[in-house]
């Protein structure tokens, strides 16, 4: 028996009984669209948050105050014993395969110019802020190098807070007031967009050491350090435990993130949530799974005296199999295909009134979905087929 046969004949069987049928698809159509949904809301969410972290790099090492136990409640909270200092920062900057270290003072700051105010993000940082977190400047420049102690009052505006503060006009030579304090407005950034619903142009960059004094510091919020090479990031992360501790005194009172090891926590995260998903969907499979193996057993049940007669006329208890097995896969894997459909269109439609929302359904998951319909299809109908199988032909005759 030939395939198109065994197809020809599964079809015309389940056609017979559109009704039954349709609602024994329905659960296999429920799950398969639910999974391809929700799988697709957390595939566009990981590889969302994945682009968002990687627009400034792989090769970033952040290190903060206090230190991060096990619970995850940093021992700053407590009191630092040494806060993060600039002579930190430059010292960080001298380590083999460290490209820059960039010291960070960050907070909002009402920004003013001509009777406009504007409360934005103020980034006190240094000139290699640029490499780092890879930003360019429009027009001008950025700030200038120098001792890290000591800083020019002037500033760099991102392009959003610019177009605020001046419109089309010239921006290049004005004088803004960031917290009371004048600065000279000596170069214009690049649009960067936003980072996780934060828009990265609405924010203006001023020496690090004016910064401290504004928002009432002594010390850094944060230490950026740039490595040369991502294969280096674990060697670079141990020099720079290394330094830290020799110049606290022996005390490790501060926490290092790198770049790769928390998209990695992200990547698994996010995983295990794609995985409870896709196992929610998994239990509607399970209840079609069920609903295709009771139907199949009804019918074998209903067309005993058909059994008979085929196998009367010669076929063969293998041909039998392949037509009931037949029946099941094209129940579970038509349900698969319509339930992707479904899917992909729910979430299309989704992401249709709530832009903000990231979608994404990867090639991988529709013909995983499609080969978990056939298993599924195998799976519960084997039973059923293999008891057609079996049927003795006189007996299943004298059923009719």
């Amino acid at each position: 028996m030939i395939f198109e046969d065994v197809a020809g004949q599964a079809w015309r069987a389940v056609a017979a009984h559109r009704q039954r049928s349709a609602l024994t698809m329905l659960g296999i159509v429920i799950g398969i669209a639910s999974v391809i949904l929700l799988t697709s809301i957390g595939e566009g969410t990981r590889v969302y948050i994945l682009s968002e972290f990687t627009q400034f790099g792989t090769n970033l090492m952040a290190v903060t105050p206090g230190k991060t136990e096990t619970s995850g409640m940093p021992s700053s909270f407590a009191g630092t014993i040494h806060p993060l200092t600039l002579a930190d920062a430059q010292s960080l900057d001298r380590l083999p395969w460290v490209t820059t270290a960039v010291p960070v003072v960050a907070g909002a700051a009402p920004v003013e110019y001509d009777g406009l105010r504007r409360n934005v993000f103020v980034q006190g940082v240094s000139e290699a802020a640029t490499d780092v977190w890879r930003m360019n400047v429009r027009v001008g420049r950025f700030l200038p190098p120098g001792d890290l102690r000591y800083g020019s009052p002037v500033t760099v505006l991102g392009p959003t807070l610019k177009r605020e503060l001046f419109g089309d006009a010239n921006a290049l030579g004005e004088h803004v007031r960031i917290g009371g304090q004048r600065f000279l407005v000596i170069g214009i950034m690049e649009s960067k967009g936003q980072f996780v619903g934060i828009d990265i142009d609405d924010t203006a960059y001023i020496p690090v050491a004016l910064a401290m004094p504004l928002f009432g510091r002594e010390d850094l919020q944060e230490i950026d350090v740039l490595v040369s090479h991502a294969a280096m990031m674990d060697s670079v992360a141990a020099m720079v435990r290394t330094a830290l501790i020799d110049r606290h005194r022996g005390e490790e009172d501060f926490t290092i993130t790198t770049q790769t090891g928390m998209l990695d926590s992200l990547d698994r995260i996010l995983g295990i949530v794609s995985l409870a998903v896709a196992g929610i969907g998994g239990i509607s499979l399970l209840v079609g799974a069920i609903g295709i193996l009771t139907m199949m057993w009804i019918s074998v049940h209903e067309r005993t005296p058909e059994i008979g007669l085929a196998k009367a006329i010669g076929a063969a208890p293998r041909q039998i199999l392949m037509l009931y097995l037949g029946e099941a896969i094209l129940l579970a894997t038509t349900g698969g295909a319509l339930g992707l459909v479904a899917g992909i269109g729910l979430a299309q439609l989704l992401h249709l009134f709530v832009p903000a929302l990231p979608i994404h359904t990867p090639l991988r998951y529709v013909v995983a979905v499609l080969a978990i319909s056939f298993v599924v299809g195998v799976l519960s109908g084997i039973l059923p087929a293999r008891r057609a199988a079996r049927l003795d032909p006189v007996q299943a005759l004298a059923a009719d």
